[in-house]
């Protein structure tokens, strides 16, 4: 069965004015519904076809012949784990476990806050800032072109995309500014500690 551009988790201009409806109808409209129609392409009539997303993710990761499939599945994930990221109204301080566990690992949220940013600013290129669970141990590190922590038996805790078409047109060159807005205004912290607690 093909894949579908799965809906957003809000309207198109919720986020707004941190991240515009202008911004969305390119980004989700645009770039997220062409992965997915090409990813449909790419697999269809194979045996890919019958697995889930995560699935064609493992099974191509390190297949030269399948670089294709790869970007177009990984992408489609990690734009659907980048919307659900977001929420109106978000930002700001995470509570409870999820704030001890921040504490914890990189000594209070701030610290965190600064080394995500400087984490994601500093990707050369297209790609991806992350918050993932490795092992036991919280970590950010930042991921190229489509390239996903799934890839590397990480779990995904929470995403930045930093791709230019993610930000260009609210924040044109000032990608610092588009992550700082992020973690000001528009982290969901409930989606990042319900993926905590799913990990255990």
């Amino acid at each position: 069965m093909a894949f579908e551009l799965p809906a957003l988790p809000w309207a198109a201009d919720a986020l707004e004015p941190h991240y515009s409806a202008r911004t969305m109808s390119f980004h989700y409209g645009k770039h997220h519904n062409a992965y997915v129609t090409n990813l449909n392409k790419l697999i269809a009539d194979t045996p890919l076809a019958e697995m889930t997303l995560e699935q064609i993710i493992k099974a191509v990761a390190d297949d030269p012949a399948k670089v294709g499939v790869f970007n177009n599945a990984a992408q489609v994930w990690n734009h659907t784990f980048f919307w659900h990221s977001m929420k109106p109204g978000g930002g700001g301080r995470p509570g409870g476990a999820l704030a001890a566990r921040l504490d914890e690992a990189f000594g209070d949220i701030d610290k965190f806050a600064e080394q995500f940013k400087a984490t994601a600013a500093g990707r050369f290129g297209s790609g991806w800032g992350w918050l993932v669970l490795d092992g036991g141990a919280l970590k950010v590190m930042s991921t190229a072109n489509a390239d996903t922590p799934l890839a590397h038996g990480l779990t995904p805790l929470l995403t930045v995309d930093v791709w230019e078409h993610a930000y260009y047109l609210d924040y044109q060159n000032r990608r610092p500014d588009f992550i700082q807005a992020f973690l000001d205004h528009l982290v969901n912290w409930e989606f990042v500690a319900e993926n905590l607690a799913r990990a255990g």
